[in-house]
């Protein structure tokens, strides 16, 4: 029987999903999120030929808030300081 390779790669464990997210990240998702449900309440007074301000500016809430949870969910984590 043939004995298994050993590897000398050292395998690092990936980080909590709480600690993958930037402070700032987590933070910006927390607005895109709200930014988002504010778009669809101001998306429920559009007029159903969507010619009032309420039709106007519920896709860019919306769409807005989808791009700033994207933009913070790749938002480098700060620098570990080695102690």
């Amino acid at each position: 029987m043939a004995k298994p390779k050993k590897t000398h790669k050292k395998e690092i464990p990936a980080p909590p999903p709480s600690e993958a997210l930037a402070p700032g990240g987590k933070l910006l998702i927390k607005a895109g999120g709200s930014c988002i449900l504010l778009g669809f309440l101001v998306l429920t007074r559009a007029d159903a030929l969507g010619r009032n301000w309420a039709a106007s500016l519920a896709p860019f809430l919306i769409l807005g808030g989808y791009a700033a949870i994207g933009i913070g969910l790749f938002l480098p984590p700060p620098p570990s300081v080695p102690s």
